[in-house]
């Protein structure tokens, strides 16, 4: 028996996937652009931009799984997690904006500078997306529904995706009048009144409908136990891990990519929409792939697809922009329905640790996803500022042979290995459809009948 639930409304699901537009405004801001920022606008190194990154995404990391643990503990007339959405959004407004404000310090100060405004930005990140993604797991108790919810989530992720991709090259030389870093601060602003706009939309017209179990205590080391002893989560943090060192990687790359090896800095914002185009086609199609193959299945089939695309990247010279157009586009294509896949399965982990173990901790798994896709990120970000430095990379100047083979590397090569590490990860996930139906089930019998009353003492 499914448990019966009203099936969400479509005004409830866009604002819902608007929400994520809004963290994608400063998310693909990030992941494309600031690691070229900091070296060919700020001057830092990229040694110590890529050490930045390690150090402050672990913290972040850490600091996921904390906001996960204050959120299942947060009590209020608005739920437990949509009121972060509403006191959270200006402060990641305004610490987004901060990042680019690129204040005339000397090299420490710079340095400095970029550790703290990354670290607030973070932090304001987790307050407010943490909750977000936990909301998905408490908006309805349908598997089904929440895959659905997935759905507009990321294609709504990815159009704010296509707005980064697309317009912030042209943005930052139109706003900038030929000053770089004018360009990004007030491109920046632009984007931070608008996550601030979205974030709010989405506070105001979602609900949380599913609770916990009755009587379960907020003790925080059952909730930890049952989410290490989570097989089915488990198996889905080595996915994120895989996939996020994959993506961060691969993003940083491709700035140097057009601007060193394709000499065309231009060409990357036309590659970069190109692909976000390709994620949403992605996206979009996804419900029609899943009516023919089952989720876990589905998602080892296209991190297997994506691995040889991107190896055949290397071999592509740097004048063929047609076939490099065509090749992004199918790896991009084959990349977009695995966010709605696995965030779909991360609530059933919830349900399955509730089913299983009786605790119901869902922003403490979700938060502990964004560790895993926090830590990723941090490899990612630490790989790619090393790995330019080991290549021999130097800003603003013609690269030797051996700095664009690095760059190449890092846009093709590892990315591949990625992809198949993710795959064998996810090919290990336990949960059936069949399984995840009978937990539904289960859990919908178990809170249909009353708890038993508590005796009263004499």
């Amino acid at each position: 028996m499914i448990p019966s639930a009203e099936p969400l409304r479509f005004r409830e699901k866009l604002a819902y996937g608007l929400g994520d537009t809004a963290a994608n405004f400063f998310y693909h801001l990030f992941n494309l652009f600031l690691l070229y920022y900091y070296t060919d606008i700020v001057g830092l190194p990229a040694a110590a931009v890529g050490s930045m990154f390690l150090l402050t995404r672990i913290v972040d990391a850490v600091k996921n799984p904390v906001m996960g643990v204050i959120a299942d503990r947060t009590r209020s007339r608005w739920g437990k997690f949509r009121p972060y959405l509403l006191y959270g959004a200006l402060p990641y407004g305004i610490c987004g904006y901060l990042m680019f404000l690129n204040p005339a310090f000397g090299p420490s100060g710079k340095l400095i500078y970029a550790y703290a405004t990354f670290t607030l930005v973070t932090i304001a990140y987790a307050v407010v997306n943490v909750p977000y993604a936990a909301l998905m797991g408490v908006m309805s108790p349908v598997s089904s529904e929440r895959t659905s919810l997935a759905s507009y989530r990321f294609f709504f992720a990815f159009a704010g995706g296509l707005v980064i991709s697309s317009c912030v090259i042209p943005m930052k030389n139109y706003l900038g009048h030929g000053d770089e870093a004018a360009g990004f601060r007030l491109t920046a602003a632009v984007l931070a009144f608008g996550a601030v706009v979205l974030l709010l939309c989405t506070f105001a017209y979602t609900r949380e409908r599913v609770t916990p179990p009755p009587g379960q205590d907020r003790a925080l080391g059952p909730d930890l136990k049952a989410l290490l002893k989570n097989t089915p989560w488990m198996m889905l943090f080595l996915v994120a891990v895989g996939s996020l060192t994959l993506f961060a990687v691969r993003n940083a790359a491709t700035m140097y990519y057009f601007k060193y090896y394709v000499g065309s800095e231009r060409q990357a914002a036309v590659f970069m929409t190109l692909g976000m185009v390709g994620q949403i086609a992605g996206c979009a199609c996804t419900p029609f792939f899943l009516r023919y193959v089952a989720r876990k299945k589905l998602l080892v089939i296209l991190f297997l697809g994506i691995a040889p695309l991107l190896a055949a990247f290397y071999f592509i010279p740097p004048k063929a922009l047609w076939v490099m157009g065509a090749l992004h586009f199918g790896i991009s294509f084959l990349i977009g329905p695995k966010p709605v896949i696995t965030w779909s399965m991360y609530a059933d982990t919830a349900d399955f640790a509730e089913w299983r173990f009786g605790r119901r901790c869902t922003a403490l798994i979700f938060s502990a996803v964004n560790f895993a896709n926090g830590l990723g990120l941090a490899i990612g970000g630490a790989v790619s500022g090393w790995a330019l430095t080991w290549a021999g990379f130097v800003p603003n100047a013609v690269q030797t042979e051996s700095a664009l083979h690095g760059i190449r590397l890092m846009f093709t090569v590892f990315p591949a290995v990625l992809a198949i590490f993710s795959a064998g990860a996810a090919a290990l996930y336990p949960l059936t459809e069949a399984k995840v139906l009978q937990i539904e089930a289960d859990l919908a019998a178990r809170k249909a009948v009353p708890p038993s009353p508590v005796p009263q003492s004499l």
